[in-house]
């Protein structure tokens, strides 16, 4: 059984950066690609990055291209998902995700396991 747990997240200005982290348990990390998702109060639940199971592949959504920055270390058993030059529609909570596919992935209903998720909130 895999858990996850976030965290990093918090309040920040506009173009301030925020670094969110993601602990795996229960399984090795190398087994399985994972991705970073967010809900925004009012909104459906977003796609935002993956990384396949070496992270040697990485997906983004147009919005973060070139802001966020998904990477993985499979020793430390933990995702990361570096963002900068951070945006007020940024604000949501950021959900981390497990697939049992290796390769990267999209679609959130692949996905079979869910962290709790943490808030990130971006002020102007």
């Amino acid at each position: 059984q895999v858990q996850l747990v976030e965290s990093g997240g918090g309040l920040v200005q506009a173009g301030g950066s925020l670094r969110l982290s993601c602990a795996v348990s229960g399984r090795t990390l190398s087994n399985f690609a994972m991705g970073w998702f967010r809900q925004a109060p009012g909104k459906e639940r977003e796609f935002v990055a993956a990384i396949n199971w070496s992270g040697s592949s990485t997906d983004y959504v147009a919005s973060v291209k070139g802001r966020f920055t998904i990477s993985r270390d499979n020793a430390k058993k933990t995702v990361y998902l570096q963002m900068d030059s951070l945006k007020p529609e940024d604000t949501a909570v950021y959900y981390c995700a497990a697939t049992q596919r290796f390769s990267a992935t999209s679609q959130a209903s692949l996905y079979s396991t869910w962290g709790q998720g943490t808030q990130v909130t971006v002020s102007s």
